[in-house]
């Protein structure tokens, strides 16, 4: 049971931090704020973003072996493979940013240069799209937890 509650705990703790993550990307891509301590800021950011994916991942699959209701139990309810294909799709969604941050960095080490206004644009709404699909995550969840789907 205790070996339950810190696989619960870890596992929320990845997912906040995921969150807070994504929340502080999309403060910080605005067309109005993006200066170079920024853009420096988001590829950091980011970063620690995709380092709690991970470890969202990591810590789901962990209680799904370890956890007191078993493999057998979680892998055979459709609902845990909907949040696995949110998550896989946010995964994927999060891929674009994630590169034109670097570009972005890369460009402005190189000469000083920021993003364009329109690049600006279409990265936020790719992490919009991110931090609400996220949302929707906890939703499946809940109903997973309480055996809908068997």
């Amino acid at each position: 049971m205790t070996l339950e509650a810190i696989l619960a705990y870890l596992h929320l703790l990845a997912i906040l931090t995921m969150v807070v993550f994504i929340s502080s990307e999309a403060a910080l891509c605005r067309v109005q704020w993006l200066n170079a301590a920024v853009v420096e800021r988001l590829a950091k950011v980011d970063m620690v973003y995709g380092m709690a994916a991970i470890a969202v991942l990591a810590t789901g699959i962990a209680r799904t072996v370890w956890g007191v209701k078993g493999t057998a139990w979680y892998w055979t309810n459709p609902l845990l493979h909907v949040k696995l294909g949110l998550f896989i799709i946010i995964g994927v969604l999060s891929i674009f940013p994630t590169l034109t941050y670097f570009r972005w960095r890369k460009a402005l080490r190189a000469n000083g240069t920021l993003p364009a206004e329109a690049d600006i644009r279409k990265t936020r709404r790719l992490v919009m799209v991110q931090a609400h699909l996220i949302a929707l995550i906890p939703l499946v969840a809940v109903f997973l937890a309480r055996g809908f789907g068997k």
